[in-house]
């Protein structure tokens, strides 16, 4: 770095600033990436599964780039998917501070009475504490099942089907269609797309805001 050999690990760069060289050649930025993905039901969202179950990252042909996950969706949740290799906007849009909203459509096993429907817009208490307040719009009630629309700003681990069963009820269908600005208007159910320009300077805006 700057013409000097760097043994440490912890060592930090500047990349604006600092020249960073390996066997003689420069290291340049990776063009960063901004993959958006529908993903299925039965696609583990993580790079390698030791039992050799599917993942997101089989449904990304072409992508010749590492782009991490920005959150996650259990194995039996569909719908929107971030990925990307730009660090500093996943981490702000996964910080809970920032309170960027998530969308999901639920299919619960029971039909919802009011009461319970408040209780996830007021926040329920999980073992990990309680919830943030919640936008919670019903749909429809069809036979036995309430379908709903719920958006949360936190991303704890199965977050919105522990709240589910802390109001007495289950989760039979989950699916994320909103992140932020971001939609999954125009894609199929296991297809990708890189995002637009503007949808990348519009999610910028939603952490900075």
């Amino acid at each position: 770095m700057n013409g000097k050999v760097i043994q440490s690990p912890d060592h930090w760069i500047d990349l604006e600033r600092d020249k960073v060289t390996l066997d003689s050649k420069p290291l340049s930025r990776p063009e960063r990436r901004y993959i958006l993905l529908y993903k299925p039901k039965g696609y583990l969202t993580t790079y390698r599964d030791p039992e050799g179950r599917p993942t997101v990252y089989d449904l990304l042909p072409g992508v010749d780039q590492f782009v991490a996950q920005v959150g996650r969706l259990d194995l039996d949740t569909s719908g929107l998917l971030l990925l990307t290799n730009d660090t500093q906007l996943a981490e702000a849009l996964t910080n809970p501070e920032h309170k960027v909203p998530k969308t999901y459509l639920v299919k619960a096993a029971n039909l919802l009475i009011d009461d319970q429907l408040d209780q996830l817009r007021h926040g329920v208490e999980l073992k990990d504490g309680p919830t943030r307040r919640a936008e919670v719009n019903h749909i429809r009630d069809s036979g036995k099942y309430t379908f709903l629309e719920i958006t949360i700003s936190e991303g704890r681990n199965r977050q919105v089907r522990r709240m589910l069963e802390a109001i007495g009820s289950k989760a039979l269908k989950l699916v994320r269609t909103r992140l932020g600005t971001l939609t999954l208007e125009g894609l199929t159910i296991g297809k990708w797309r890189d995002l637009t320009p503007v949808e990348i300077a519009q999610l910028k805006r939603n952490v900075r805001n």
